[in-house]
């Protein structure tokens, strides 16, 4: 407010009314049921002087957790006149409240605007921002959620890259940037596939699982160090795969039969039938 109103305001209003108020317009209208005169009259119109006062923002002693709500409906009351003129104040006092309720009072705001736009009731991080929201989860550049992401890359973890469709191979980039230690873990496993898969001889091979050991140490992962300790003391026999590139995989089928049909019997008490069965039948 002007300076000079404001020094003005201090002589026509009531004693101490600034220190608690602050005058915010000034307005003068006409008197409603004189506005109208005999124009040809020489006495001036009756006018009003309206003061329009707001509280000013002061927090009770004590109570930090006080803050300022807006203001209640303006009251009106007369005042003394000035030169003739009578004078309405239209004082509005400040409402508060404390910052849990005005934090309630926001949060009913905003479930307010979300429902009136449509948009889902969930916060900046996806989660629902009330238990009977709709869960809306987040959706990659693949329109999948994380929890589809990794349900749907398991089969594309078992394969070579080279097996991958365009979806898969879509999937994979994502997956990896998402989950950089899956990237690392089906790296070394790969890896470890095409040392196998290569032909060579069985030093080539050693120095191919050399480099695979210290891949493995890098990572530091609890798996593969036990798998990279379990090789590592079966390593002659391991790479005698690569003198005529064959494993035992016909035993542990021959292995996996003979269970199975012992699983069938209930159990064997008679040993020596038994064997004589099994070379009837898989021999």
């Amino acid at each position: 407010m002007n300076p000079q109103y404001e020094i003005l305001a201090e002589c026509l209003l009531p004693t101490h009314m600034l220190e608690w108020f602050e005058l915010t317009n000034v307005e003068v209208k006409p008197k409603k049921n004189t506005a109208t005169q005999d124009t040809e009259s020489d006495e001036s119109p009756v006018n009003v002087i309206h003061l329009y006062l707001d509280e000013n923002e002061l927090t009770p002693d004590n109570r930090e957790d006080l803050r300022p709500n807006g203001f209640t409906p303006a009251k009106t009351f007369h005042d003394f006149p000035i030169r003739g003129q009578e004078v309405l104040l239209h004082v509005r006092r400040r409402e508060v409240m404390t910052e849990v309720a005005n934090a309630r009072d926001d949060f009913r705001a905003m479930i307010k605007d979300l429902i009136k736009s449509g948009k889902p009731l969930v916060d900046a991080e996806g989660k629902p921002i009330r238990s009977n929201a709709a869960y809306h989860p987040e959706r990659l550049k693949n329109n999948e959620t994380k929890a589809e992401l990794l349900m749907r890359s398991k089969y594309l973890l078992m394969v070579s890259p080279e097996k991958w469709t365009p979806s898969q191979r879509e999937r994979a980039e994502i997956l990896f940037e998402l989950y950089p230690d899956i990237e690392m873990a089906y790296s070394l496993t790969h890896s470890l596939r095409m040392i196998f898969a290569q032909k060579c001889d069985k030093e080539a091979g050693r120095k191919s699982i050399k480099k695979w050991y210290a891949k493995v140490s890098e990572f530091d992962n609890k798996a593969f160090n036990d798998i990279a300790a379990a090789m590592y003391d079966r390593e002659d026999e391991i790479l005698n795969y690569f003198v005529n590139r064959s494993t035992n995989a016909s035993a542990e089928s021959l292995n996996a039969k003979i269970k199975d049909f012992r699983a069938q019997l209930r159990g064997v008490i008679d040993k020596k039938f038994f064997i004589f069965r099994l070379v009837k039948i898989f021999g």
